[in-house]
Parts: C-alpha cells; structure tokens; sequence
C-alpha cells in the first residue's frame, strides 16, 4: 500500500491494485469517479510500479521508453489519437518485459476512439497493460467497460480534506479550514480553489446573495443570479488563461488548440455553477441544521454568527423546502445542459417564495 501513500483514503481502490501487483496484473483496468479523489496519482504510481518502481515512469510528464501516456488535446480523444497508440501497443518492449498505456480523460473518447480501443482490449499484446481513467462510466460504452478491471474511487471524507487542507495550509484558521473541507465536496480539486482568494471572494457573495432571498425586502432575482453568473465568467477566464499557457508549452495550434481552449473554459463555467448551487444547498440547510442545535454540523463553520442571527429571524422555518430547490437545480444542471442564466433566475424566484 506505501506506493499509493500520496492518494489519501480509497481503501477498495488501493486493495485492487495492490493485489494486482501481488499476482500479476490484467490486461486492462478502468479507474473511475469523481475529479479530484486521487484517480490520475493512484495510476501513475500504478504505472510505475509495474514498470518496477522506475522514478522516470512516476513524473507528471514520463519520459520511460515502456509508459505511453494519452492525453485529449482538444475537446475529446479522437481515433487518430487511438491509432497512434494501436501502432505503439505492438511494439515489444524496450528495456524490460512489459509496456503500459496510461490514457486520461477516457470518458471524453468518441464513439470511433472507443471503438478503436475495443479491438485491442480483446485481443492486447501479453506484455501490455492499459489504464484508462475516467471521471464517470456512464460515457464509456459498456462494451469497453466489461474488458476492464473496475477499480472505483470516492468523494474524500471531510477530515481527509482536512488534513489536506492542514499540510498544504498549515496557517489556516480552524473555522476557515472546516469550511473549506465541507464545501470541497470529497474533492482536493474544488479544495484547491476554495483557497484561492477570488474563490473566497466569490464564496462570500454567493453567501450574501442566499441570504438576500430572505433578508432583502426589495430583492431582485436577477441581481442574484448575475452573482453566480460573474463567478461562472471569472472561472471560465481563469480557466481559459491557463489552458492557452499550456496550449502553448505543448506548441499545439489549430482547430484542437481551439477546442482545448474552449472546452476549458465551459467545464471551468459547468463547475463553478454546479459548485454554487451546491453552496446555496448547504447555506439553507445550515439553517436547518443550526435550528435543530446541531450547531457542529454546519458547512459554514466561518460564518456561524451570520447563522445564528438568520436563525433568530425565523430564517430556517422553510430553509428546507429552499435547499431541496438548490438540490433539484443542481441535480438539473448536472444531468442536462441548461441555459444558466434563466435556470438560476427561476430558481432564485422560487427560493423567495419559499423563504420570503
């Protein structure tokens, strides 16, 4: 289990690999979940050990002649990126008796990529091992998911997150952390940018924009919206910046240059948005929450003298009705693709007459 000591918890996860170490390993593994959990680590390391613990394998950027590493350039993994790795896959290895393919991002592979794939995951060479990894299955053809070994990874616990947040921020005050660690969401990603100062900026709006529902008698649904749609701007830019720098660095140009981009830029947006209705679900359900005297359970741990003076306006006598609302609106704008600015306005609408 040490070569997985930098993925913090996934005991099924680490299990499965360690054991396929111990006897040997299958043809192919998919590792699966949410971003930020410890997937890509947990496959590097994967990948190294059964290179034999080469350092060369273990780097961000690998320069071993047997690890093949497949990233999407644009916006998904094309078959041309596929048939690149089908002319390597048959190749014996160079320096020992095993070559391994790392692919990232499988879950963006077209129907042709995927299809591509499928005929070496039936028939692959002995001496190669492919690792796919994929933020969700439901993308994958089933077909491809069946000639993997599944290896699935969680949500982090909130004291993973914690410690985390500990190591990488020893400074942090405890509140600020708690706050933090419950907002990620399992994730060290999301953490991340919660301790970003514009991500904290960001964070006290949206707060201030939740209680305006019920504080504000002259509130206006649209003015909360425009909150989370200027984070949405501002992540999506950030996002866009750092993708054309890497865009760059790899000398990429052209319609995949573009399409990286610009996918980007539109996941960082989904992310921010999905994240503040997450926000605006546990600001109304820390008023139920605190209303009950649970007062150690609240997400908002930096923001409970806001809590309790909301609470003492009779704030959380329908905040449940108002977090299920935030709930069915993520629920939403995660399975479908919806138009932000009306969805957030109408929600907002609905959160007033809940809470007003």
């Amino acid at each position: 289990m040490e070569r997985f000591a930098t993925v913090p918890e996934q005991p099924e996860a680490k299990r499965l690999l360690a054991a396929a170490l111990a006897e040997g390993p299958a043809h192919a593994y998919l590792l699966h979940g949410p971003r930020g959990v410890g997937k890509t680590a947990a496959a590097r390391a994967f990948a190294s050990a059964l290179l034999g613990d080469d350092p060369r394998a273990a780097r961000d950027r690998p320069i071993h002649p047997d690890l093949y590493l497949l990233e999407r350039v644009g916006e998904m993994i094309r078959i041309d990126d596929i048939r690149e790795l089908r002319h390597d896959l048959h190749m014996r290895p160079f320096e020992g008796d095993r070559r391994v393919y790392l692919v990232l991002d499988a879950h963006l592979m077209n129907e042709d990529a995927a299809d591509a794939l499928l005929k070496d995951l039936e028939e692959p060479p002995e001496y190669a091992t492919i690792l796919l990894v994929a933020d969700e299955l439901g993308s994958l053809p089933e077909t491809i998911r069946s000639r993997c070994q599944l290896v699935p990874f969680r949500r982090l616990s909130d004291g993973a997150v914690r410690a985390w947040l500990t190591e990488h921020d020893p400074e942090l005050e405890d509140a600020v952390r708690s706050a933090v660690a419950r907002s990620a969401g399992g994730r060290l990603d999301r953490a991340r940018r919660l301790l970003d100062p514009d991500a904290v900026e960001r964070r006290a709006r949206l707060v201030e924009a939740a209680r305006s529902v019920y504080l504000d008698e002259a509130f206006e649904p649209t003015a909360a919206a425009a909150v989370v749609l200027d984070a949405m701007r501002a992540a999506g830019e950030e996002a866009k910046g750092s993708e054309q720098e890497e865009v760059e660095r790899r000398e990429l140009s052209g319609r995949d240059a573009e399409q990286r981009v610009r996918r980007a830029q539109r996941g960082a947006e989904r992310e921010e948005l999905l994240a503040a209705l997450e926000g605006l679900a546990a600001w109304y359900r820390d008023l139920v929450v605190l209303a009950e005297g649970a007062e150690s359970a609240v997400v908002h741990a930096d923001r409970l003298d806001d809590l309790r003076a909301d609470v003492g306006r009779d704030a959380g006598l329908r905040a449940a009705e108002a977090a299920e609302l935030a709930r069915q609106a993520w629920r939403e704008a995660e399975e479908f693709n919806v138009n932000a600015s009306l969805a957030l306005e109408a929600l907002f609408v609905r959160l007033h007459r809940a809470l007003a």
